[in-house]
């Protein structure tokens, strides 16, 4: 099953939605999807938004869920230098 993923300005993955709920909820529209995210109006410029929407495909609910969970973590490690890799600061 397809799902679009909301990440933030950040990378952190904020929000998910099958593609049967984009189509009901957000139009199949997967820039209203990201604008509704960010708390603008649909009628909104893109150009105001800050993140991205990502199209993954999973076989399962739970596997997307397993992704996420580990997705999360490895983000926490990098950012709170729990790893080899540190970030920098721009």
């Amino acid at each position: 099953m397809i799902y679009y993923v909301y990440f933030d300005s950040y990378g952190h993955a904020k929000a998910a939605v099958s593609e049967r709920e984009l189509a009901e909820k957000y139009g199949n529209d997967p820039n209203r999807f990201l604008k509704t995210m960010c708390g603008l109006a649909w009628h909104a410029g893109i150009e105001r938004t800050s993140g991205h929407v990502g199209t993954m495909t999973f076989e399962s609910k739970k596997e997307l869920k397993d992704y996420l969970a580990a997705w999360g973590d490895a983000l926490a490690g990098f950012y709170e230098c729990e790893s080899d890799s540190r970030p920098y600061n721009f």
